[in-house]
């Protein structure tokens, strides 16, 4: 399933696109040579029919060809895939040619006979511009200062880089379908589908036809052959959001397809080859799903390769106001300049920064917008703030989530009175070391970060 194993070197993938059968197989060769993955077709139109299966790193393709030529290839690449670069072959009687393509945005050209040292290190440099690219754009969106966050954020960049699958786990409202989205703009995928799926939202009976799609008269109201969200996401990524509270009698469906990467949709008799990484959340513990058998042990670790734990707002406060001031700007985003509210006042900062947000960044969004919709000029007064949190209903969280909440906060209060010092925590705690250690590993604490600072003494 595009799994792979973490740390996986993955080779660059460039698609070369030349009607000269020889000079294909020779730059072909010299590519392969210095390391890179080469899918080498002969007209532009098969090059458009491989995009089906995902976007290569880098096109290189020569300018004149029998059909459509490169110039035509490189226009509809640029509709489909801004960001991907092309290369241009050309003789030196179309170098006019090649300049203008330049200029419409194509990466470089290059011009025949050429050097294969040149091409290799254009070729690498574009592969380069590309990776930069995408380290750029991920992070768009994402608003922080918080240490926390940032360490979770140079891990996503390495676990987007790799194929493996990933489990989010996160209370309510701590942002994990944006940390998905993340993940695949980070990754190779970025160019082709992100799909999501919640799994608690489709009934048990009809999450078969809505993953693996379903065929004409498989059952009542299929009236017509219907792809799912597998077929939709090939060549990208799927995102299976509450994966914890997915049906057991289809759990052992869904491994079926992670190992065989091919699925059978509904009232099928042939199987379809998929390419697709998949990327989980959930707000449950599913250590202890399995253990109380509700969640299969074979399908936990086929999609727990790694796991990203998400910090509640609580525990990034510097992000608090920088959120707020974020979501005000967003939300009134589309009033003309004299409308929009200037921020808020100091006594509504202090508001905000203290409370502790049950509900994480989906709450304190919800209490910005209800008090966008009373003020409409000056800095946002403290009692608008008052009154939106009063109104906001407390969170009543799941059994199995409050327990787990009462445990890191019961820890991190132990580590604190200890200083850091794991024996003596472990002592308070009435736990053995090694379970003590355990219980720090399944919550993210490291003991560093409890010790004390001598010179505070």
């Amino acid at each position: 399933m595009g799994e792979g194993e973490p740390g996986q070197d993955i080779q660059p993938r460039v698609l070369l696109v030349d009607d000269d059968p020889g000079l294909l197989r020779l730059i072909s060769l010299r590519l392969e040579a210095s390391g890179f993955r080469v899918e080498a077709v002969e007209s532009a139109s098969a090059a458009l029919g491989t995009m089906a299966a995902g976007y290569p790193d880098v096109v290189v393709t020569d300018l004149r060809m029998e059909g459509m030529d490169g110039m035509a290839l490189f226009r509809q690449l640029r509709e489909q895939a801004p960001t991907l670069p092309v290369i241009i072959m050309t003789a030196h009687g179309t170098i006019p040619d090649a300049v203008a393509a330049t200029r419409e945005g194509a990466h470089a050209f290059v011009t025949k006979p050429f050097n294969s040292s040149e091409l290799v290190d254009t070729v690498r440099e574009a592969v380069g511009h590309r990776a930069s690219h995408r380290k750029k754009a991920w992070r768009e969106g994402i608003v922080t200062q918080s240490r926390l966050m940032e360490e979770l954020l140079a891990e996503l960049e390495l676990i987007g880089e790799s194929e493996a699958s990933v489990v989010i786990r996160g209370d309510s409202g701590t942002g994990k379908e944006m940390i998905a989205r993340a993940i695949h703009a980070a990754s190779r995928r970025a160019g082709r589908q992100f799909v999501a799926l919640n799994c608690a939202a489709v009934p048990s009976d009809l999450l078969e036809a809505e993953l693996f799609g379903h065929r004409k008269g498989a059952f009542t109201g299929a009236d017509a052959d219907r792809d799912g969200l597998f077929i939709q996401a090939d060549g990208g990524t799927l995102f299976l959001d509450e994966i914890g509270d997915m049906p057991a009698a289809f759990q052992v469906k869904l491994l079926r397809a992670l190992q065989e990467r091919a699925i059978r949709p509904v009232g099928a008799q042939d199987e379809i080859s998929v390419d697709v990484r998949i990327v989980s959340a959930t707000h449950r513990d599913l250590e202890q799903a399995m253990r109380d058998g509700e969640f299969r042990e074979d399908l936990f670790y086929r999609l727990n390769v790694v796991s990203m734990n998400l910090p509640r707002l609580a525990e990034r406060p510097e992000d608090i106001v920088l959120l707020a001031e974020h979501f005000l700007a967003e939300l009134q985003a589309d009033r003309p300049a004299s409308g929009r509210v200037s921020g808020f006042s100091p006594e509504a900062m202090r508001l905000l920064a203290g409370h502790d947000w049950p509900g994480n960044v989906r709450e304190l969004r919800n209490v910005v917008e209800q008090v966008l919709v009373l003020c409409r000029k000056g800095p946002v007064p403290a009692d608008l703030v008052r009154r939106a949190l009063r109104r906001e209903k407390p969170v009543v969280r799941p059994l199995a989530e409050a327990r787990g909440v009462f445990e890191r906060d019961y820890l991190a209060r132990v580590l604190r009175m200890s200083g850091g010092n794991v024996s003596e925590a472990a002592r308070l705690a009435g736990r053995n070391r090694t379970e003590f250690y355990r219980l720090l590993k399944r919550h993210q604490l490291r003991p560093a970060d409890f010790k004390r600072d001598p010179a505070g003494d």
